[in-house]
Order: C-alpha cells, then sequence, then structure tokens
C-alpha cells in the first residue's frame, strides 16, 4: 500500500481514483519507486531513457503533455530518485513494476510514451500488461539487438561507469537517495542491452495497441530497421524526423538549442494520441 503521506501529498481523497498532482514513491516489490504527477486529464504514461531521469529525457515537453493530459513520470530502478535493488535490469522486469505503480494508483488504462530503453519498457508492458496500454508512442527503438549502429554497439561493450555522460550523471547525483548506487547503474544497463535478443515478428504482430515510431535520422537504429518494425506491429505508424537520438523531445543531451522540432514533434504526438 502506499503510505498515507503520500496520498495526502498527491491530493489523494478517500474515494477519489487518480493523483491531482505531485510526486512520491511507491512500495514495489523491494523498490520504493519515485514517480510524479503532472497536469490533468486522460492518464499519459511517460518512460525515461537509460542512465536519465524524468528531467533529463522529459524536462523540455513535459509542459506541453502536462496542459493536456494527466502525465505519470515513474524513474525506474536504480534510475534517479529511485533506489538500486539486487537484481538484474530488464524490460521485462521494468514493464512488471510500471504496472504494478499503476495498478497502485488506480489509474485505468493509460496511454504511454516510452523514449529509447524506456520504449523496450513501453513495449514489454503492452505484451505483458495490455490490459493497461491504451495507445503506444514508441520514440527511438530497435527490435533487435543487432540493428544497432556498429559503431554505438562496439561503444556499449565498452562502456564502464566512468563513461557515463557528465549530464547524466550529475543529474542523477543530484538526486539519488543512495549516490554509491552509480556504479552499478551502467553495467546492468550494459548487460541488459548485450543480452537482449529482440523480440519476434510474432510478439510485435500480437501488440493491439494503436502505435507510432518516433524515430531521428541519426538514431540508435538505421530507419530502414524501423520501417519493418512498423510493417510488424498492426496499424502502426512511423513519423522520421531530422536530428539525433532524442532532439525531438529536447533530451538533456540531444537539444538543440533554438530548434522548435520537440515543438512540432509533441504536436504530432498528442495529434495521434488525442485522437478518437
Amino acid at each position: 500500500m502506499i503510505a498515507i503521506s503520500l496520498l495526502s501529498g498527491l491530493g489523494f481523497a478517500p474515494g477519489l481514483a487518480a493523483p491531482l498532482t505531485g510526486a512520491g514513491h511507491a512500495k514495489i516489490g523491494p523498490l520504493s519507486m519515485y514517480y510524479e504527477v503532472h497536469g490533468a486529464g486522460k492518464p499519459l504514461l511517460i518512460l525515461h531513457g537509460g542512465g536519465s531521469t524524468i528531467q533529463t529525457t522529459f524536462g523540455a515537453v513535459l509542459p506541453t503533455f502536462a496542459a493536456q493530459r494527466l502525465v505519470i513520470a515513474p524513474e525506474q530502478q536504480a534510475h534517479g530518485h529511485t533506489a538500486d535493488a539486487d537484481r538484474p535490469l530488464s524490460f521485462g522486469q521494468m514493464a512488471d513494476d510500471t504496472a504494478a505503480l499503476l495498478r497502485q494508483l488506480h489509474v485505468g488504462k493509460v496511454d504511454v510514451l516510452g523514449f529509447s530503453n524506456g520504449a523496450g519498457v513501453a513495449i514489454e508492458l503492452s505484451l505483458r500488461h495490455p490490459e493497461l496500454v491504451d495507445r503506444l508512442v514508441l520514440g527511438s527503438i530497435y527490435f533487435r539487438r543487432d540493428a544497432i549502429r556498429p559503431e554505438l554497439l562496439a561503444a556499449f561493450r565498452q562502456a564502464t561507469p566512468d563513461s557515463m555522460p557528465e549530464t547524466y550523471r550529475t543529474a542523477y547525483l543530484d538526486v539519488a537517495p543512495n549516490p554509491g548506487d552509480l556504479a552499478n547503474l551502467t553495467p546492468k544497463l550494459i548487460d541488459n542491452l548485450l543480452t537482449f535478443e529482440g523480440w519476434s515478428d510474432a510478439q510485435l504482430g500480437s501488440i493491439t495497441a494503436p502505435t507510432m515510431i518516433v524515430q531521428a535520422h541519426d538514431d540508435v537504429a538505421p530507419l530502414e530497421h524501423v520501417v519493418a518494425m512498423t510493417r510488424a506491429i498492426p496499424n502502426a505508424q512511423l513519423l522520421a524526423l531530422p536530428g539525433g537520438h532524442g532532439s525531438y523531445l529536447g533530451e538533456a543531451m540531444a537539444a538543440i538549442p533554438g530548434s522548435r522540432l520537440p515543438t512540432y514533434a509533441t504536436g504530432i504526438m498528442l495529434d495521434f494520441l488525442n485522437a478518437k
């Protein structure tokens, strides 16, 4: 159960099904899982990238989404305000943690926007807990490890805790309950990536949520791979954009100063999510 003090802090009242606004922690298995709630309207779950926080992935566009939606933004195991636990990181486990959070919040079916690592979590959420997912936006995704650009895959194989970009490192240390856990984060993320075989065409074909895939020109996987993924998911749409990994969200490592790309991209995503 979520603590009574947390319910009060989020604006809960007896009989009210969903939080109004705020931040808190929920007990999810071994985790004290941090999450934020912004705005009002139909719930939109946003899932951050690997090694990131809510703010480093979505800080630039969160107000735009919250102007139209009740935005639910968790931080996964070992990320941001959520401490690590004695278990690996995997897309499936993070999806199960997220599903447990949604059930605790009693928000019903949600739209989902996942970016990068968070898009992998979003796919697993739609496969493992389809009853929780309405519409699905997958940003900067790949569905097989061998589709990752070779130079990036080689860099991932060599990654160490010291490889974390300073932007992410600073954001982590600013909010982490146990800063020493930073040493475990990169190895766990890389282990998940390097042991991930992918999703089969049959698995992708079983996704029932209306889906939009968003991919940048200079992204983790080539556009041809994402076109194939779009064809494998029933009735999926593809949005291909200029820029790099996350620039269309104004992501902290990829934001282009003065660019209107996040404004255009979020507008298109919201049009898709708001469609009848």
